[in-house]
């Protein structure tokens, strides 16, 4: 606080002394530090105190023309502004550049949660995932764990109402506590206590739809539960056919009483299992049975070359930019 308040009075002696060679203008400097630096508590006084710094030094502008009245103008109105922003900060209690390295570490701490672990040599996973807009925040999600003692993979795509950064802080708070869930509990119990989860949030829009796979990674048997979720669809290497998976199960959040259908299979060498969210297979002229189709066609076609960085050839290739999408590829070597 104490240098920005000398870089403030600096400026307000140039333009008090040389009037003629410095504008009013470099009061800009001092305010758009503090907005930047100062918490919500400082920061009103200090633009206070150079608001009549600017004050001071108008009687110093000779001749007062019209310029330099819309000058003086626009500069406490740019004051306003800022204490505005400060206004809405004080709900958080730090400062701007603070504020936003706090939700990006945020960010990138509850989004580790959701890496791949590492997996045997004959099994190889990968996860895609593109937000409405091309922002850092989306609606989309992959939640992974690998327990009982490393027997098993469990991977969960999740799809939480409404798209990029109006969906972010939702995805945020929600892939933190999907992560705690999935390595504390049995298979069967993950999504019932997920949608317990999202019911006591109380949400305006509290539902997500999420498919869970649970993995055998010595047999390469697995599970697959689904709540309002796209199909799981899976590569069988042997007939070179894509098989879909249908399971039943209602949308998170929405249902105290829900019953989630179990789908079985076996993944044997050489076969591939795509978990999606309807972004990657649903468009606004397109019906997602017609998606699933042509991520099948699209997915025979590109992953005919070999598997490796799979799901981000498949991604780019499918889907609405103006959605969410995310893709997890599991391959059988």
């Amino acid at each position: 606080m104490l240098w920005l308040s000398l870089v403030a009075v600096a400026c307000a002696a140039l333009v008090w002394t040389w009037s003629d060679i410095w504008p009013v203008t470099l009061f800009v400097i001092p305010m758009v530090l503090a907005s930047l630096l100062l918490g919500p508590r400082q920061l009103p006084w200090f633009v206070v105190a150079t608001m009549v710094l600017l004050a001071a030094t108008i009687i110093r502008q000779d001749p007062l023309r019209a310029r330099t009245v819309i000058t003086i103008v626009v500069l406490f109105v740019l004051g306003l502004i800022i204490l505005m922003a400060s206004f809405r900060r004080s709900s958080l209690g730090v400062a701007g550049a603070r504020g936003e390295s706090m939700l990006v570490d945020l960010r990138d701490r509850i989004q580790s949660q959701g890496m791949l672990p590492a997996l045997p040599a004959e099994w190889y996973a990968e996860s895609a995932l593109r937000s409405a807009g091309g922002t850092p925040f989306a609606g989309d999600f992959v939640v992974a764990a690998r327990p009982g003692f490393g027997q098993r993979l469990e991977l969960v795509v999740v799809d939480v109402s409404g798209k990029g950064e109006d969906a972010g802080t939702r995805s945020l708070l929600l892939s933190g506590a999907f992560s705690g869930l999935l390595g504390a509990l049995e298979p069967p119990e993950f999504l019932l206590a997920a949608n317990d989860y999202l019911l006591r949030q109380n949400w305006e829009e509290g539902f997500a739809t999420a498919v869970h796979l649970s993995l055998d990674l010595q047999s390469g048997d697995f599970e697959l539960r689904t709540a309002g979720h796209p199909p799981a669809v899976q590569l069988s290497a042997g007939s070179g056919k894509w098989l879909v998976h249908e399971s039943e199960g209602p949308i998170l959040g929405l249902l105290e009483e829900a019953e989630f259908i179990v789908a079985r299979g076996t993944m044997r060498r050489g076969d591939a299992l795509l978990l999606y969210t309807d972004g990657l297979v649903e468009t606004k002229t397109r019906d997602i049975s017609l998606g699933i189709d042509k991520l099948q066609g699209q997915g025979e076609r590109l992953l005919r070359d070999g598997f490796d960085d799979g799901a981000r050839r498949l991604i780019d290739k499918l889907g609405s930019r103006n959605d969410d999408r995310a893709l997890l590829l599991v391959h059988r070597r």
